[in-house]
């Protein structure tokens, strides 16, 4: 076996042993790698959340002047909670050319061949950096990665590229879809519900809501353009958590869900959310205002993620092409932080290793095939950033 792979794997088994799910801290991980780069006389540099529990973790091999190629990774992974594993999720296992484990496909691996080929970077004399970005909750919305990105654009010579190396069968991919993601609350008048006229059920005011935002779903599908780059080819929304009442007998008061959508590059997001709020204002505040004018519908945005909008011209297109040999860029739907790399004038592509088809579920795995391929990959990055002039 390649040692370079062969580290990879080594590095890839002690990533999965931490539990970085997003609802916790991502501290340790993050000591261990600066450690390890420090080790190997790399700098590094520290963002961190505003309660300084979780951190971002920034590293520079090569001339520390100028700007050079971003390899970009979230530490994050997503809950097991509620899921059927069969394998021990945060205890890499390997069976039948697979490894096991939660990120193992997202996107552990991609950070442990990047770590990996750490050493054999630091013996070249690299013409052109390659940064290390390791990122806190993407999963819940790309957050840590705003906090590393604005502390580079402000003190860093800005990079000429990024490769987020999200799961893409080592593939490249130009463009992902962008989200926003909304909670409601529905505040009804709460009542026996013997007597329902002398209430407002907050349920199935919700219910109403949730059932227009079907129909807008079933529209854009419909008008769906067949010759769209994204699969699907519209935008899609998503329910994801909703929760109210208390008890049979009482009608309820509050009603609260979560929902967003994912969006396509060239499409105006206000004009879907002027489209509910229309709704909302017209159908079903009028009626919930009747029984009491505390009643009412509030909607907060959460969060809000850019699309990377395709740029086959673009310097990291370039890159991963004549490093790969590979001509056609395609497009995914789920998100990824290259938007806002994008967003703030550095270029992205999304390559890695992994399947997203493995991604979030149980008994997650990525072939080793798949990391061999990545190995051979930053091989190639490596020696392009010491021959480059």
């Amino acid at each position: 076996m390649d040692i370079i792979l062969k580290r990879s794997i080594e590095w890839l088994d002690r990533l999965i042993a931490f539990d970085t799910t997003s609802r916790l801290s991502n501290l340790d991980l993050i000591a261990d790698v600066e450690k390890y780069m420090k080790e190997l006389g790399v700098p590094t540099r520290l963002t961190y959340d505003k309660d300084k529990t979780k951190a971002n973790l920034w590293c520079t091999i090569g001339p520390q002047n100028v700007g050079g190629v971003v390899l970009s990774g979230h530490t994050d992974v997503v809950p097991i909670d509620g899921q059927d594993w069969t394998k021990a999720p945060f205890k890499m296992s390997e069976e039948s050319g697979k490894l096991f484990g939660r990120g193992t496909s997202d996107m552990k691996g991609f950070c442990a061949i990047a770590l990996a080929m750490a050493p054999e970077m630091k013996k070249r004399d690299l013409k052109i950096p390659i940064h290390f970005a390791f990122s806190f909750d993407e999963e819940v919305g790309c957050i840590g990665v705003r906090h590393l990105i604005k502390d580079v654009v402000e003190n860093l010579p800005l990079p000429r590229a990024v490769i987020v190396g999200e799961p893409t069968s080592m593939k490249i991919v130009g463009g992902n879809k962008g989200g926003r993601s909304f909670r409601t609350t529905v505040r009804g008048v709460p009542g026996h519900s013997s007597e329902p006229h002398r209430g407002a059920n907050s349920i199935m005011a919700a219910a109403r809501i949730v059932n227009y935002i079907e129909s807008l779903q079933e529209e854009l599908i419909k008008n769906a353009d067949e010759n769209s780059l994204f699969d699907p080819p519209y935008t899609t929304f998503d329910l994801g958590v909703i929760e109210g009442g208390t008890a049979n007998n009482i009608i309820p008061e509050y009603t609260h869900f979560n929902w967003g959508y994912r969006g396509l590059p060239d499409e105006n997001p206000l004009e879907l959310e002027n489209k509910i709020k229309s709704f909302i204002d017209e159908n079903i505040e009028p009626k919930l205002k009747l029984v009491s004018k505390d009643a009412g519908v509030t909607t907060e945005l959460r969060n809000e993620t850019p699309p990377l909008i395709p740029d086959h011209e673009s310097a990291a297109e370039h890159l991963i092409r004549h490093l790969t040999g590979l001509n056609e860029s395609g497009t995914v739907a789920f998100g990824t932080e290259a938007g806002l790399f994008q967003q703030a004038g550095i270029p992205g592509v999304i390559f890695g290793p992994g399947s997203i088809q493995q991604a979030h579920q149980p008994d997650e795995f990525i072939e080793i095939d798949q990391m061999a391929q990545c190995v051979s990959f930053m091989k190639e990055l490596t020696s392009w950033a010491e021959e480059s002039h």
